[in-house]
């Protein structure tokens, strides 16, 4: 009963953490578009755990669609060096997201926040996407602080080394 209680405890102070998470000001979906490589991932998901040692920089692309969504396509080499198209982030009735752009200098970075709920398991995964593999030790800095404000421990807030060329998978955002 006190695992429940203190589980039940974690999940609501991440929700709390994640509803005072303000998306930016006057957003450009338009100025999104094009390729941006992933510079950092933070969650408290368990599947990232086990996979944080063995993850790298991905790349994304994505395009504007006319109803004002987002569709992004993106990939990263497995560590054997094939292949990782990432198609798990696929909307349905199933999975929600609530996905927040929290800070973007569209020429430069953006930093994402979003927490997927699947059933009855919810977590905070915040991205930091560059539009080059490089970002300054400010902005990265930037990103570990916003992770460490959204509840995220210090173990679970990665910035991924860089990675060989990339091919992509659909998924969308919305």
């Amino acid at each position: 009963m006190h695992l429940l209680l203190a589980l039940l405890g974690a999940v609501l102070s991440s929700l709390m953490v994640s509803s005072e998470v303000q998306p930016q000001a006057d957003f450009n979906v338009q100025a999104m578009a094009g390729k941006w490589y992933l510079i950092g991932i933070a969650t408290d998901a368990q599947w990232f755990v086990s996979h944080r040692a063995s993850m790298k920089m991905g790349t994304a692309m994505i395009t504007p669609t006319a109803d004002g969504d987002l569709e992004m396509s993106y990939s990263s080499l497995s560590p054997n060096g094939s292949l990782h198209p990432h198609t798990e982030a696929r909307f349905n009735d199933l999975v929600h997201f609530d996905l927040r752009m929290v800070d973007v200098k569209y020429d430069e970075y953006a930093l994402i926040h979003s927490i997927k709920t699947k059933g009855k398991e919810s977590y905070v995964v915040n991205k930091l996407y560059g539009r080059g593999v490089d970002l300054s030790a400010e902005v990265q800095e930037k990103f570990i602080q916003f992770s460490l404000q959204s509840s995220i421990q210090p173990e679970n807030i990665v910035i991924l080394p860089k990675n060989g060329t990339f091919t992509s998978e659909m998924f969308y955002l919305k």
